[in-house]
């Protein structure tokens, strides 16, 4: 058993004394704290593993005990799953394991954001639609209808831009979502965790934007979806590239089971399979079948990032749907408290991906806290401007998930409202951080990258749409270090220049290029800050302010 990690292995909990109980709280909260906020504790089992079981007495006392140690904690307990051990003895004897889940204090729920990949018609919108909306579809996408964000996304059925959809469970792992009419606000106040779907786009022309949310909204875990009848076409073995690229764990979703026969079906997974054993995947893959394997793959694959569970689902007849539920209820989150604490000790730092115009409210941004705290009131500067330099601003309110947000945290995403700032000095890629920051710009900077695909070679004077987390803009290859080109496979640190404006970069950041058929991922190895005289900051003055 691991001292660190949210799995406890407890052989029995029958009537243990004052001392003991209090030692077995104590235990708990921190089993809690290093799930960020669940754990799973596994009933009958040895420290070492050994499967041992319980009698059916020992096992309801067992729970009971379980259940006053969660109330002291103030958290909920749910019965994943049973299983009978084979022993010799005549009693049967018993294994329960038990999920304990309580949202911690500075927060209102736990929170875990799931990218949605996929190829063009694949299924993906339409999955989101039956999880989020709680009905199944007729077969012709009417479950869709709801996210889409455009007028011609609804005449064409594909998705063109980033939508967001919530899904929540509540702390018995049951499911929360628009059925019963609810809205946003109340799905936040009844879940206790919430998982924040990216539906993404599947269509080739709308690739960038695809990057840009991969990139941009940090997402925890990708969902791949594969329509059955179909296969691997298309843009879906780009997006698996792009997910193991940037190193986000995925599993994969075979929709639209059906439409066709049991060999059709049988036979993608198989393709599938092959794939994710290639050498260059590595992957273990786990069809899921039942709720068991569920409950097996949510923890095996936050444990390691090599598992890969299948799903094969359908969302007109509802199919296995409740399997990938059970998985995304259990799923837990892949930083521990302690990194997450350590994030929140640095200097505030807020990555800008949308911006709006709000009637009565104004200027609007959505994004990203990668590190440090964000407060109502508090003062920040943005930039780098086209001329690289920082405007200072005030944060007037948060909104998280759609429900109002006093404080923010690392790693979770909101938007801020900005009040009268001007919103044409704002642009997609832009960082809002805290003024003593002293912020490093460039228009220079040096990558080590791979090729992964070119048509001829890739040389000095090539230009390249390079993706840095939010920052997406057009580079000109300035040199490549040690050689004068590069093929497909190879590696090289090169220096890439801005052709637009300088950009906020950090060094070891993860990057990737396109250029029509080329690609490439690497990381900044490199940077030539600017220097911005006194700090570059300057007062924006609002339509209420008058400057004497």
């Amino acid at each position: 058993q691991a001292e660190d990690g949210n799995i406890e292995y407890k052989l029995k909990l029958v009537n243990p004394s004052q001392y003991r109980f209090e030692h077995l709280v104590t235990q708990m909260k921190w089993r809690l704290q290093e799930g960020r906020g669940e754990a799973v504790y596994q009933i009958g089992v040895e420290d070492n593993g050994l499967l041992v079981g319980l009698s059916e007495e020992e096992m309801r006392a067992s729970l009971k005990t379980l259940r006053r140690m969660a109330e002291k904690v103030g958290a909920d307990i749910t019965v994943l799953r049973e299983r009978e051990v084979d022993y010799d003895s005549d009693v049967p004897r018993k294994i329960t394991e038990v999920l304990v889940r309580k949202v911690p204090d500075n927060q209102q729920f736990l929170d875990l954001r799931v990218a949605v990949l996929g190829n063009v018609d694949s299924g993906k919108s339409t999955l989101l639609g039956v999880l989020t909306q709680g009905e199944l579809d007729n077969g012709r996408g009417r479950a869709r209808l709801n996210l889409f964000r455009h007028l011609h996304e609804i005449q064409s059925g594909r998705t063109s831009s980033i939508s967001f959809e919530i899904l929540g469970f509540n702390s018995k792992g049951e499911v929360v979502n628009y059925s019963d009419s609810r809205t946003a606000e109340e799905i936040c106040e009844s879940s206790s965790k919430m998982i924040t779907f990216i539906d993404l786009a599947g269509h080739h022309k709308y690739l960038k934007t695809t990057i840009f949310g991969l990139t941009s909204y940090c997402p925890d875990f990708a969902m791949l979806v594969v329509s059955a009848n179909t296969g691997i076409a298309g843009t879906t073995r780009e997006h698996l590239g792009l997910a193991m690229a940037l190193k986000v764990p995925f599993f994969i979703v075979i929709s639209k089971v059906d439409l066709c026969s049991k060999a059709t079906v049988e036979r993608t997974v198989k393709q599938l399979e092959r794939i994710l054993k290639q050498p260059g995947c590595n992957k273990l893959p786990l069809l899921v079948n039942s709720d068991d394997d569920a409950v097996t793959a949510a923890q095996q694959f936050a444990q390691s990032p090599n598992i890969t569970p299948i799903f094969t689902l359908s969302s007109v007849s509802g199919e296995n749907l409740d399997l990938l539920k059970v998985f995304l209820n259990i799923l837990p989150p892949l930083t521990n408290s302690k990194e997450q604490e350590e994030l929140m000790q640095q200097l505030t730092e807020f990555q800008v991906d949308e911006i709006y115009t709000v009637p009565e409210v104004g200027t609007v941004v959505g994004g990203t806290l990668s590190s440090g705290i964000c407060r109502e009131g508090e003062n920040l500067v943005v930039g780098p401007t086209d001329d690289g330099k920082f405007l200072r601003l005030k944060v007037c309110s948060i909104q998280r998930n759609r429900s109002a947000c006093r404080v923010l945290r690392a790693g979770q995403a909101a938007t801020l409202a900005l009040g009268p700032f001007d919103r044409s000095l704002l642009r997609k890629g832009m960082v809002m951080v805290s003024p003593e920051m002293n912020p490093t710009i460039c228009s220079v900077f040096e990558a080590e990258i791979v090729l992964l695909f070119h048509a001829t070679t890739f040389r000095k004077g090539f230009q390249v749409t390079v993706h840095v987390g939010n920052v997406r803009q057009t580079a000109i290859v300035e040199k490549i270090h040690g050689k004068d080109k590069l093929r497909t496979g190879e590696k090289a640190v090169v220096r890439f220049r801005f052709i637009k404006h300088p950009e906020y970069l950090k060094i070891g950041a993860k990057l990737l290029f396109r250029e029509g058929v080329t690609k490439g991922i690497g990381h900044v190895t490199d940077l030539q800050a600017i220097t911005t005289k006194e700090n570059g900051l300057e007062e924006s003055l609002g339509p209420g302010q008058l400057s004497f």
